[in-house]
């Protein structure tokens, strides 16, 4: 089981550059992906958006690549012909309005055109660069959700066994239900009619209570989700939606068990129950 949330950074620094990678991410239904590159590496994010897109399933993941280069292969040319027609007309705005025609060479350099820069990059040869910054920042932050993800399927799991006892509770109660209401309506048509009670009358009496307050079908189908949590739990490495998909039942069962309730003994554990279930969709709602 994975963590959605996770976190690596690594940096390394060579006689060329300085590259980092930074990745964080955190809940989300989707994978959603940001990769942020300098501008002139843009070339490069479907490579990078599929390495990542190999590992993680779900998850908003921000990934930051930075470089610093310590060398620079730019190239500076001048344009002569530029730079004299920028001098021969400052030279003659300043006779024109009488200024002194000492004219410093930076304001002739800083005009547009004078001096231009050219510098080529080659992808390929930074994808080198970048490519064992990545790698490593990659493997710490799967790591890192790994490591988390077994933490929270260990909580996940105490937290599904406590729901499963008071699934226990509810089997447990459900012939204790159906004796209460026998015993209730007997009281009542003792009242009534004294010694002169037909048994069989009671019993369709008190059938035709189970039909509307049993919670037996309730019972079995919150069990069938607890089982089938447990196999998704041990089974399946990224189960979050289909946690999400099992609570919902769950929470189904639970409730209808609480609508037919006349016990305040079951009423006590379906609160106990509902609680038990909220913290299990917390947690799973941070599984990949």
């Amino acid at each position: 089981m994975t963590s959605m949330t996770g976190y690596s950074y690594e940096e390394i620094s060579s006689e060329k550059a300085i590259v980092s990678v930074e990745i964080k991410s955190v809940n989300s239904r989707f994978l959603d992906l940001f990769i942020n590159l300098p501008p002139f590496l843009n070339s490069l994010e479907s490579y990078y958006r599929k390495k990542i897109s190999e590992k993680v399933v779900r998850g908003k993941i921000d990934v930051y690549i930075r470089v610093k280069e310590l060398e620079s292969d730019m190239e500076i040319a001048a344009d002569t012909n530029a730079a004299k027609a920028y001098l021969d007309a400052i030279k003659k705005v300043a006779e024109a309005t009488g200024y002194p025609s000492d004219i410093p060479l930076s304001m002739i350099i800083s005009q547009p055109g004078v001096l231009n820069t050219n510098k080529t990059y080659d992808a390929e040869k930074y994808k080198e660069l970048i490519e064992p910054v990545f790698a490593k920042a990659l493997d710490v932050f799967c790591q890192d959700r790994l490591r988390e993800g077994e933490n929270m399927k260990k909580d996940l799991a105490e937290k599904l066994s406590k729901l499963e006892e008071c699934a226990l509770f509810f089997k447990e109660w459900q012939p204790k239900i159906e004796e209460c209401f026998k015993q209730q309506i007997t009281i009542k048509f003792n009242e009534l009619l004294g010694e002169h009670v037909d048994q069989n009358r009671i019993m369709t009496e008190t059938a035709a209570m189970l039909v509307k307050y049993t919670i037996n079908e309730e019972i079995v189908r919150l069990h069938s989700h607890i089982e089938a949590m447990k196999l998704e739990l041990k089974n399946n490495s990224a189960p979050g939606k289909k946690l999400d998909f099992i609570c919902q039942e769950m929470n189904r069962e639970i409730n209808t068990i609480g609508s037919k309730n006349q016990f305040a003994e079951v009423g006590a554990m379906v609160i106990q129950a509902k609680d038990s279930l909220e913290n299990i969709r917390e947690q799973a709602k941070n599984v990949e």
